[in-house]
């Protein structure tokens, strides 16, 4: 696999030797979107043409997985390519909890893609959602990597709600109902005046995040309630980059990704899998992956490998032909070889571990997922209960403060076995986790076991 990984940063090298234009890219990454939140991933009710659409001219991936399953610490590893505890940022950054929460930040000593693309000569945006750190003028995006910046520190419930144009709040509190539509424009302004020289965007949006906030354009026009509205949004958004790209003449020279960053919150779908966002069952990790790249990543591609989040920050330095660092460890895999042939499992072939805070949450291999420590759930409660977000919507900055969802719209399987340390699942035949197998594969237990006491060893050191 790395003597793969070295030719095709050869190839690249050579060709940008000869002069040619290096590959632009683009990650789009959703906020708690659902595997099963989109139409090309069994979605019904919410329409997505536009990424149905994406997803037919090139790859979708149907066990990739987040690192973390929540935000900063799944950002955190797209951008490293590195597993949280790695790379320090096992929590979330929040102004408004305490302290410490309030300071936490990436590392200094990390290094992004922005940093890495820049230096080799990339022009670099961010726009959306940051959650690596908002106190320091050093933790913010155009102190790591990014020519510009604009929007929100954190996440979009926690206040105060600021837009940030590059270090300064130029809204306060920021119309959520707008953000959607500001991103893509913004991204759009910066892929059109880029449209001349290499550049790499990340566009990481808000929705589907709670307080859920469509657009007048888009609300209560998807007859799927205010969720479906703002997937709606979402679709349209990445329509509109697509188009731009069309337009200018880029499509064959760009690399267009759309993931989220762990599964969904209440209102949204994990396609039949067990759990949701903030839990350690297949519904908080797996996510949608799709990658786009005409004339180099055939149409209708459908990769069952597992993959996990870490793996862009490689497969992005591969296409901008760009080594690895060479003085830290580096969790993520190149995915190009899978997107231009998704049949060839044998080109990935390794576990993969889920993280919660500073535990190591699971391991899997293929098929198979051990739970060394026991999972953590998430119950649904009934319409009636007195359940209260402590980050409720304040009725100001979004068009429908009373129509959020709650826990009686919960997102995934809430049955199966009790959650318990060392439960062993087969995703093959069990993908929902209904039932612990451990007792009738001793062995597999074992070996799995082995594997996650070899990684907590190496990773705490």
């Amino acid at each position: 696999m790395k003597k793969f990984m070295i030719c095709v940063c050869c190839i690249f090298l050579s060709t940008l030797m000869m002069g040619a234009t290096p590959p632009n890219i683009i990650i789009i990454l959703a906020d708690d979107l659902g595997y099963g939140d989109l139409g090309c991933y069994g979605q019904e009710e919410f329409k997505t043409p536009r990424l149905d659409q994406m997803a037919a001219e090139g790859v979708r991936f149907t066990q990739f997985n987040a690192a973390m399953p929540f935000c900063a610490p799944s950002r955190a590893s797209l951008l490293t390519g590195r597993y949280p505890s790695r790379c320090g940022m096992t929590r979330n950054p929040a102004p408004d909890e305490s302290p410490e929460s309030d300071s936490l930040a990436l590392p200094q000593t990390e290094l992004l893609l922005g940093q890495l693309l820049k230096k080799a000569g990339y022009k670099t945006a961010m726009i959306g959602k940051w959650h690596l750190g908002h106190k320091k003028p050093e933790s913010l995006p155009t102190h790591r990597g990014f020519d510009e910046y604009l929007g929100i520190l954190y996440s979009n419930d926690m206040r105060p709600v600021q837009l940030i144009e590059g270090e300064q709040v130029v809204e306060d509190p920021v119309v959520q109902a707008k953000l959607t539509q500001r991103y893509t424009e913004r991204a759009v302004e910066f892929i059109e005046k880029s449209k001349d020289h290499p550049f790499f965007l990340y566009l990481a949006h808000a929705m589907p995040h709670k307080p859920l906030a469509p657009s007048e354009s888009f609300y209560k026009k998807s007859g799927a309630g205010l969720y479906g509205d703002v997937i709606a949004e979402l679709d349209w958004s990445t329509g509109r980059i697509l188009d731009t790209l069309q337009l200018l003449g880029l499509d064959k020279q760009t690399l267009v990704i759309f993931t989220s960053d762990n599964g969904p919150y209440f209102g949204g779908s994990t396609g039949g899998l067990r759990g949701m966002k903030a839990t350690t069952f297949e519904g908080g990790y797996r996510v949608p992956l799709i990658a786009r790249w005409p004339g180099r990543i055939p149409e209708g591609g459908n990769c069952n490998v597992p993959t996990i989040m870490m793996d862009l920050f490689t497969t992005v330095m591969a296409t901008a032909g760009q080594p690895l660092p060479t003085d830290r460890v580096i969790d993520g895999q190149n995915l190009l070889p899978l997107m231009e042939n998704p049949k060839k499992k044998e080109l990935i072939i390794r576990y993969i571990f889920g993280q919660l805070n500073e535990e190591i949450a699971c391991i899997r291999d293929g098929h198979w997922k051990l739970y060394p420590i026991k999972p953590k759930d998430r119950k649904p409660l009934p319409p009636d209960n007195n359940w209260v977000d402590k980050r409720a919507p304040d009725g100001v900055t979004i068009l429908a403060p009373y129509e959020q969802y709650n826990p009686s719209s919960y997102p995934g399987l809430s049955n199966g076995d009790d959650p318990e340390p060392m439960m062993l699942f087969d995703l093959q035949n069990d993908p929902g986790e209904q039932c612990d197998v451990a007792k009738e594969h001793p062995e597999v237990l074992k070996r799995l076991l082995d594997f996650y006491d070899d990684f907590k060893q190496e990773i705490s050191r």
